[in-house]
């Protein structure tokens, strides 16, 4: 397994592990009630430049937790994905089973999502990782790191799934898998992606550093 996917191909994964328990405190009313006052960290949905907002996680969901829209630009875009307080937020990520898969010399990094539907991030590619739905669907595209894909960088994914990917040969089209909750999606290193939130989603990224 670590041969034939850990440095060359991403690989979709299911029942490697259960995560009912750590499903069950991410429905809406229990994400509130825990953390609705605290401050989160948003980033922009573009490649290059990303602008930080920090908002209340309750003003969040019920303010901004809205279905993309196409015409807005990535920098205008707010998404709430990996710039978690661990120590606010560690008596949720605790019930947190991570893949149980390991890449000799990496350390695993959690980032925690929440995103409406149509919302995504833009290409882009950094090292390996795992991502694990736990509510909703998410669409993925994915292209080797010798294969550049065509986007703007300020463009969200669902403005370049509408106007670019149908212009595209079959042969620079992505890879592309959707996944479910309990489903997980491991990445290598380098490989470009851009993320699309079928359904407002809820997701847990696992970084091996």
């Amino acid at each position: 397994m670590l041969l034939r996917f850990a440095f060359s191909q991403p690989v979709i994964l299911g029942g490697v592990t259960d995560n009912s328990a750590f499903r069950a405190l991410c429905s809406r009313e229990k994400l509130l009630a825990a953390f609705g006052p605290l401050p989160v960290r948003l980033s922009t949905a573009n490649t290059y430049s990303y602008r930080k907002v920090d908002v209340p996680f309750q003003e969040y969901v019920e303010r901004l937790l809205q279905p993309q829209d196409p015409a807005r630009l990535g920098s205008d875009t707010l998404y709430f994905f990996g710039d978690n307080n661990f120590t606010e937020w560690g008596s949720l990520f605790q019930h947190y089973v991570p893949p149980p898969f390991r890449i000799p010399g990496t350390s695993p990094a959690y980032s925690f999502g929440i995103a409406g539907s149509g919302s995504g991030v833009p290409f882009h590619w950094h090292g390996p990782g795992f991502s694990e739905v736990i509510f909703g669907r998410k669409r993925w595209f994915l292209y080797p790191p010798d294969k550049i894909p065509h986007f703007h960088p300020n463009e969200t994914t669902l403005a370049w799934l509408q106007h670019t990917y149908p212009t595209l040969p079959s042969g620079q089209r992505p890879l592309e898998c959707t996944l479910r909750p309990g489903e997980v999606l491991y990445f290598p290193d380098r490989w470009w992606h851009a993320t699309l939130n079928l359904d407002t989603s809820v997701f847990m990224s696992t970084f091996l550093g």
